[in-house]
């Protein structure tokens, strides 16, 4: 006990890049992130201001979307200002406030990939009763239930690790405050938080994945039975995309804290928390929505209303 202090900020190594390949990698991670906000943006402006938007579907779509935006903007603007900065440190209630929104955007994804998957499963084995099953109450029904767990979950984690002492080694191998990295750091016992971590894990990560899958099955077995290949060729290509990025975020997740590897170095580990942490954030637009008729329908009648508007008013 005698090397134990009080740590009241931490140092965050960041991303394993050599010193001349910085303003490469920070010109990258840049555009990704402006690439991320705008399409996320674009998405939740067309659905606000389009009312043949105001369905269940498109409510699930702009949660997803908000939670892209979220997700992205807790670790990629203090990434970026290290990047410029070279100042990496950030204090203990700053790193537990990041981890938290980490947690809850995270999990809050996870949970709305589900229902989207359920909706898309809805619409695709039952269109006649697609407006009867996914009703806008049930829908909103699924958001609330989404927001409260995640909620609870993520304050449960930051409660817990915020009960641990840490010692002088305050330096995690990482460009964000990553649970296990904490953990990793602790000087008290971890038992607890890894109990929590493997049962919550299970609820928030191998449930909801199973479910994904389970429904993207029943997809492609319904879609089987139709005879018409032009509409085969369509299904497949919107469910092939749909889980290339499921299984891009579920998969590193599953990989990083419930299937950790003794053989896992840290520049493997980061380069899959980048995999889930900005690429699937910037992809999950262009997947799910700007692919899709009724958003570009919307973008066309959005920006012909706003051009008939400026030109009224000159």
């Amino acid at each position: 006990m005698g090397n134990q202090t009080v740590v009241s900020e931490f140092l965050l190594l960041g991303l394993p890049i050599r010193p001349d390949q910085q303003d490469l990698f920070y010109t990258l991670f840049l555009a990704m992130y402006v690439t991320t906000v705008l399409g996320n943006l674009l998405i939740l402006v067309l659905i606000c201001l389009d009312p043949h938007l105001h369905t269940p579907m498109y409510l699930l779509l702009s949660n997803l979307s908000f939670s892209d935006l979220c997700f992205s903007s807790v670790t990629m603007p203090k990434l970026l200002q290290d990047m410029q900065s070279h100042i990496s440190s950030i204090s203990y209630a700053g790193c537990l406030t990041q981890m938290y929104f980490f947690l809850l955007f995270a999990d809050l994804e996870s949970f709305l990939l589900v229902a989207m998957a359920y909706d898309r499963y809805v619409a695709i084995c039952f269109p006649l009763h697609y407006t009867t099953i996914l009703s806008p109450r049930l829908c909103l029904f699924l958001l609330v239930l989404s927001w409260v767990l995640t909620i609870c979950v993520s304050l449960l984690h930051t409660l817990l690790m915020a009960r641990l002492s840490f010692c002088a080694d305050n330096v995690i191998p990482h460009f964000f405050c990553d649970m296990s990295a904490l953990l990793n750091l602790a000087c008290s016992d971890i038992q607890i938080n890894e109990m929590v971590i493997f049962i919550l894990g299970g609820l928030v990560i191998i449930v909801p994945f199973l479910l994904i899958f389970s429904s993207y099955a029943r997809i492609v077995s319904s879609i089987l039975k139709v005879r018409s290949a032009r509409g085969i060729r369509k299904a497949f290509s919107t469910c092939g995309s749909h889980l290339s990025v499921v299984s891009l975020f579920y998969g590193t997740i599953i990989g990083l804290y419930l299937c950790p590897s003794s053989n896992n170095s840290t520049v493997k580990e980061t380069v899959m928390a980048v995999m889930y942490t900005v690429v699937t954030p910037m992809l999950n637009p262009f997947i799910y929505s700007l692919r899709n008729q009724d958003i570009k329908g919307a973008l066309r009648r959005v920006f012909s209303k706003w051009t008939v508007g400026f030109f009224f008013n000159q």
